[in-house]
């Protein structure tokens, strides 16, 4: 349940029902007078139950409790008001903050899943996506005044620590690192996960997501990190999986660069079925709706930095009222 990092930083494993990342490492430094939770999984049950049990075999004071969310993402933030503490305060970017704002309206977590409609992605599977994905199902009910936005550089002092914020957008517009220069530690959230690939997908509002990614992987390549915290699975090499993570995202524009080239006139929808996918399914059409929607929202992503670099070109209205790719 617990893992000791080094002096006052441990590990604790939140389990994450139903999701193939399967766990969240949420880290609690120990603090003199206050103590600092990062990320905390998703706001159900099982989550609560991991992380409340966690912080009691750490003899955590709640009374004294401050979060970091290092992103929006539900199975980071979820639970960010549940445990920091009622003078605490919860550490956010403030792009991620103003973007929690909007998805908390129901309309706007529609309009921000229109985009895939418009790309092709079928209507029905799209209402499933709604109704089920748990980025949306098990997020944080409100935002109250514990809040505070932090920017590239702001420094959080805990207890022995210093920890500095790396703004590094890309897996979401206001994702962020933790760093401990002395120590030669980086919390590297999930911009830098070391047996699974972050998922960079097209927002609304951001014009090249993907470019912004492979921009804060190129900021942070040469910190002289000794030990790599990620937000999922194991740590490992930082340095070598800037460059494995670099080399992945050369192939994947060269694969939605060929197939735009031989299949000329498709949508994102149909391109996101000619990319090659880690997953247990016969065909594309055999995808779990959630599955595909994660994939479509990678092909955009690809697909925006090929169109802004003039790659390739969009015709609109092409297919039924619909962009497609030549």
């Amino acid at each position: 349940m617990t893992e000791e990092i080094t002096k006052d930083i441990y590990r604790i494993g939140v389990s994450l029902p139903g999701n193939p990342l399967k766990e969240l490492n949420s880290y609690f430094i120990r603090g003199k007078d206050r103590s600092l939770l990062i990320d905390t999984g998703f706001r159900r049950p099982e989550c609560r139950k991991d992380l409340q049990k966690g912080l009691q075999e750490l003899c955590a004071d709640f009374d004294h409790l401050d979060v970091f969310a290092t992103h929006l993402h539900a199975d980071h933030s979820g639970m960010v008001r549940d445990f920091a503490s009622e003078d605490g305060t919860i550490f956010m970017s403030d792009s991620d903050l103003k973007r929690l704002h909007i998805f908390l309206d129901e309309w706007s977590e529609r309009k921000y899943l229109s985009r895939h409609l418009r790309e092709g992605f079928p209507e029905d599977k799209l209402s499933y996506v709604a109704d089920n994905n748990p980025a949306f199902q098990m997020t944080l009910e409100k935002i109250d005044d514990r809040f505070w936005a932090v920017e590239d550089g702001t420094e959080i002092p805990v207890g022995d620590y210093r920890l500095q914020v790396l703004s590094v957008p890309g897996h979401t517009p206001g994702n962020t690192m933790l760093w401990l220069k002395e120590q030669g530690i980086m919390f590297t959230s999930d911009h830098i996960l070391f047996d699974i690939t972050p998922n960079i997908t097209a927002w609304t509002g951001v014009e090249d997501s993907l470019g912004d990614y492979l921009n804060s992987l190129e900021k942070v390549k040469d910190y002289p990190v000794k030990l790599s915290l990620p937000g999922h699975r194991k740590p490992g090499d930082y340095h070598e999986r800037i460059r494995q993570l670099q080399r992945h995202h050369e192939r994947r524009l060269a694969e939605v660069t060929e197939a735009v080239k031989k299949r000329p006139g498709m949508t994102a929808y149909e391109i996101a079925g000619y990319m090659k996918w880690k997953i247990s399914a016969g065909s594309w059409d055999e995808f779990p709706p959630i599955q595909q929607w994660f994939a479509v929202g990678e092909c955009m992503a690809h697909i925006d930095y090929l169109l802004k670099r003039g790659v390739i070109r969009r015709e609109e209205g092409a297919a039924g009222g619909r962009p497609v790719y030549k």
